[in-house]
């Protein structure tokens, strides 16, 4: 999928990308093509023409945020950068999309994901508008069911999704999350403990799962607090 994206950017006839990529008919890419590309090849390749997005940019705990998202949902979330570099990345993976940019239409959203990253707010579930293979899908899927202070392995999220022996794909599938913080795949650690990647950078990865923890631990300590002391024997 990667290289047939990587060839179809390339303005190359869609056959010869097709053929390129590795896919054997085209009647199994077109089969496929919507829900891993989000529209026909064709489309893909005039960089998705009639698309509307609106973005903004906006000050994080973790660096600036890009959000940007059709009426449906939020369809990228990208770290880190000058406005403009941001503002470039979402222009060349849509260049023939219509970019707009709106703080007030996006401001709620932005909102709830700043409060949710200064550890205001646990949850965080907005409208996402983001397309997927079947494989990232489930991945994505076992990605946000992780418990908000917690971490998981890439080897045990394969096991989660069925596929025991593709903690390696997991890790492709959390590379390619096209909705940061939405989608935590900040929340996947090697077995060993150690953060793995991460496509913002580890310092961002450990500041995240650091934020999380500590959110955590104090709400524990405010339930411990409040729990009623045990009468003492009057023996």
């Amino acid at each position: 999928l990667a290289s047939l994206k990587e060839g179809l950017r390339r303005k190359e006839p869609v056959t010869m990308a097709m053929t390129e990529a590795g896919y054997g008919s085209s009647s199994r890419l077109y089969e496929r093509s919507p829900e891993a590309l989000g529209m026909t090849p064709g489309d893909y390749r005039a960089g998705g023409p009639g698309a509307k997005i609106a973005y903004t940019v906006a000050k994080s705990p973790i660096g600036a945020l890009l959000v940007a998202a059709t009426e449906r949902g939020v369809c990228s979330l990208k770290i880190g950068g000058e406005d403009a570099s941001l503002a470039r990345s979402l222009r060349e993976e849509f260049p023939a999309a219509e970019l707009k940019r709106d703080e007030t239409a996006l401001g709620r959203w932005v909102r709830a994901i700043v409060n949710h990253l200064s550890g205001k707010e646990t949850r965080i579930d907005l409208p996402l508008d983001i397309r997927a293979t079947a494989f990232q899908q489930r991945v994505w899927e076992a990605l946000r069911a992780i418990p908000y202070g917690e971490t998981r392995t890439y080897q045990e999220i394969a096991r989660i999704v069925g596929a025991p022996k593709a903690a390696r794909a997991v890790g492709h599938a959390c590379a390619t999350n096209p909705v940061a913080i939405l989608i935590p795949c900040h929340r996947v650690v090697r077995g060993d403990g150690t953060l793995g990647g991460y496509a913002y950078g580890l310092h961002v990865k450990r500041k995240l799962i650091d934020t999380e923890l500590a959110r955590r631990e104090r709400a524990k300590g405010r339930v411990t607090s409040r729990e009623p002391k045990r009468a003492r024997s009057g023996r």
